[in-house]
Order: C-alpha cells, then sequence, then structure tokens
C-alpha cells in the first residue's frame, strides 16, 4: 500500500494516479478517516499520560481511579476500530505508475516497445493447435470437462515432456543467473495474500478462496515467494535475492465468460515458472529492466515470433508501477497473445508485509519487488505447437528442448 503520510502530502497525486489506473477510490474519505484516527489516537494518548501522571501521585501504584481506566479501554476500543477503518480503504489505494509509463484509457493504449523473430511461412493453412494436439493425443479436454468441468484439460504423451522440458529448460538458465530454485506452497494465508494487493478492485472475484480454512490457492508463484520474508529485516549486502518457482496456479477467469472457451489458453489450473527478486529501491527499475532480458532471451531461445508490449497506467495493475508483456505469434489466430508479464511493485507490497532492508549506515528501507514470467507452461505449448507445425500435422521440438525429450527431435503419430 502507500504510506499514507505520502498521501495526506499529496492527496491530488493520489487521486490522479487512481484516475490513471481508473480504481474508484475515495481519498476525500480516506483522509477524513485519516483524521478521526489520529484525533482518537491523541486522545487515547493523552488518556494513558494522565493516568500515568495520577498513578505516580498516589501512594501505591496501581490505585489509578476506576473510572479513568473505563474512559481509556472506550477510547482504546473506538481508536482501534478508526483504524481499522481507515486501513480498509487505504488497502485499496493503488500504486502510483512509475513516471516513464505512458496515460492511457484501455489496452488499445499500450505501446508496443520492438517485436523479434520471422513469423513462420508455411506453404500450406497452419492449423489450430488444439486440432493439432488432439490428433496426436497431446491434450484431452473432453474428458477433462467430463471430469472437472469447463476450463480444464489433460496434458498427455509428449505435452507431458514437453511441460517438463520447458521447466527443466528455464531452471537452468535461471539457476546459471543466480535465481535460487523453489517449489512454494500453493495455499496461503489470508494474510499474506492480503499483503501482495491482488484482492481489492475485482481481484478477489479471481481468486479461489478457502473460507473455512482462511486460504486462498495461488494464481501465480509470487504470491507465495513475496511473503516469505514477512517482518523480516534484510541486509543490503543479500540484495538482490532472487527466486525461481514452480507451482500449479489456480484462476477463476472471472469476467471472462465467452472468451478463449476451448482448449488450454484460459483455464482454471495451469504449471507457471515464475521469477522473482526483492531488491533496493535504487536498483528495482534496472532489476525490471533485467527481468524482461531474461524473458526475451527464454523465448528467443526456443525461437518463439513475439513482440514487447508496455502496458498504459489503466493496464498495470493494482501492485505495479510499471509492467511490461511479451506477446507470442499465434499463427491460427493471425495474432500477437499474452505469454508472459513482468512487472515492478516498488515498496507497494512490503510495506503491507513489513519487509525491510538494512543499509551500509544502518538505515532500514522498504524493499522493492519484481515479479515476472518465465513460462506459463500451457500458452507456451500452444505457441510452441502452432510454430513448429509440419504439413503432415506433426511439430518440430526446438533444440534446446530435446535433450528433455527422450531425444526426440519431431512429435508425430506413431
Amino acid at each position: 500500500m502507500l504510506d499514507i503520510k505520502f498521501i495526506r502530502e499529496n492527496p491530488e497525486k493520489v487521486k490522479e494516479a487512481c484516475q490513471a489506473k481508473k480504481e474508484e477510490v475515495d481519498v476525500d474519505r480516506l483522509l477524513k478517516l485519516d483524521k478521526k484516527y489520529l484525533r482518537l489516537l491523541q486522545k487515547t494518548e493523552e488518556l494513558r499520560h494522565k493516568r500515568r501522571e495520577v498513578s505516580k501521585k498516589l501512594p501505591k501504584k496501581g490505585t489509578a481511579p476506576k473510572y479513568s481506566k473505563e474512559e481509556l479501554k472506550k477510547y482504546e476500543e473506538e481508536t482501534r476500530k478508526a483504524k481499522e477503518e481507515r486501513n480498509k480503504l487505504l488497502l485499496e489505494v493503488p500504486n502510483l505508475p512509475a513516471p516513464d509509463v505512458k496515460f492511457g484509457q484501455s489496452e488499445l493504449d499500450n505501446e508496443v516497445i520492438r517485436t523479434w523473430g520471422k513469423k513462420p511461412d508455411f506453404g500450406f493453412e497452419p492449423l489450430d493447435y488444439l486440432v493439432l494436439a488432439e490428433s496426436l493425443d497431446l491434450i484431452d479436454v473432453k474428458r477433462a470437462s467430463k471430469v472437472s468441468g469447463t476450463r480444464f484439460g489433460y496434458l498427455k504423451n509428449e505435452a507431458v515432456l514437453l511441460e517438463f522440458a520447458l521447466v527443466n529448460f528455464a531452471l537452468a538458465t535461471l539457476i546459471k543467473e543466480g535465481f535460487q530454485p523453489v517449489v512454494p506452497p500453493a495455499l496461503i494465508s489470508e494474510d499474506s495474500m492480503l499483503g501482495m494487493g491482488y484482492l481489492a478492485h475485482g481481484g478477489e472475484e479471481e481468486t479461489y478462496h478457502l473460507t473455512r480454512d482462511r486460504l486462498y490457492l495461488t494464481g501465480t508463484s509470487e504470491q507465495s515467494i513475496g511473503p516469505m520474508y514477512k517482518d523480516e529485516v534484510l541486509s543490503e549486502e543479500e540484495l538482490p535475492k532472487r527466486y525461481v518457482a514452480f507451482s500449479s496456479c489456480f484462476r477463476r477467469e472471472a469476467g471472462s465468460w465467452g472468451k478463449d472457451t476451448k482448449g488450454i489458453f484460459r483455464v482454471h489450473q495451469f504449471d507457471k515458472v515464475e521469477m522473482f527478486a526483492f531488491t533496493t529501491q535504487e536498483d528495482s527499475i534496472k532489476e525490471h529492466d533485467y527481468f524482461l532480458s531474461l524473458e526475451e532471451k527464454l523465448v528467443r531461445t526456443l525461437g518463439i515470433p513475439y513482440r514487447v508490449v508496455k502496458m498504459c497506467t489503466s493496464d498495470l495493475g493494482n501492485p505495479a508501477a510499471r509492467k511490461f508483456d511479451i506477446e507470442c505469434w499465434i499463427p491460427s489466430q493471425g495474432k500477437y497473445r499474452e505469454t508472459h508479464s513482468t512487472s515492478c511493485c516498488t515498496d507497494y507490497q512490503a510495506r503491507r508485509l513489513n519487509i525491510k532492508y538494512k543499509d551500509k549506515n544502518g538505515k532500514k528501507h522498504l524493499i522493492h519487488t519484481v515479479n515476472g514470467t518465465a513460462f506459463a507452461i500451457g500458452r507456451t505449448i500452444i505457441a510452441l505447437i502452432e510454430n513448429f507445425q509440419e504439413k503432415d500435422g506433426s511439430i518440430l521440438i526446438p533444440k534446446v528442448l530435446r535433450p528433455y525429450m527422450e531425444g526426440k527431435k519431431k512429435i508425430t503419430k506413431e
């Protein structure tokens, strides 16, 4: 969340940020609640001081008048409630867009930064990935719908090998870059999910919430990596701390009815390899650019044509100050589709989670967080199938993945 002191001193700037992100937050009401809380807090502190002074003058400690204790208790409770009411609204205030982010009203205002790779010229009409996958017995959505309902699928045979080839390729690449591998929990506490800043403005509708157990299923690994150092103070010397995580992810896909209903592009459960970093305030933008370069390196090595898109203000989401997407070319659709994203969340998540670092002079600062997709497995498999399909219905396997595919160069009908 934002620093309440910053909001007090810059209300118009915060209002502009909310408008730029198209998030409705009553900043004026927030400031009124803040004043109410501060007024009650001051009164509570005055009563505590008064009670201490009276106790000092009495012959025996702990014999302060009972009425003052009851009055103090009343104000303490009112102060607590006022703080809760203020903080509930404070948690809805989105992170401010970074200065280099373009103002925009919709995804149509996003900026294409660059494109890479030559789109394949097949010499034949390219088939949809699902048609190819079903003909090769790689994906089964029909039986998955019997078992689990819509927006689920079975990966089978070489598609399973492709999944773990992508996982191993990503791990091998990123471990060399100094990332620590981790398999995180897929269930996290309510406090942890709240701390990551994804529940406001419709985010709650997107998540699977186990209310009886007070747990959330993670929609991405970053949601369970970010809270790792909650209430801890790291040293500047150990930053950046970089992690690469593999996990299953779960999303309701609320609001996406009618979009990508067939196949495995937009599903309720998918696997993902995610990058996450804890870094200093000074280095977070540089770290963010580094994450984007790693995403590009992974996609380029596979040989998939793509473009880099920089999100405008209204397409950033709640926690992000700055965000890029990578969109891979999908031949059957004749367009680029999102497969990767990377976001710099500055100190927005760290303030909620109380994660700090101590500099060389012993001064404490809030840490900055950066996240990025290494591979969203399902979407990457889609891009591979479509871009490397052959006229006979077979699929070429990129050279870099073949060592993980039992030496196979191609997926064919047996």
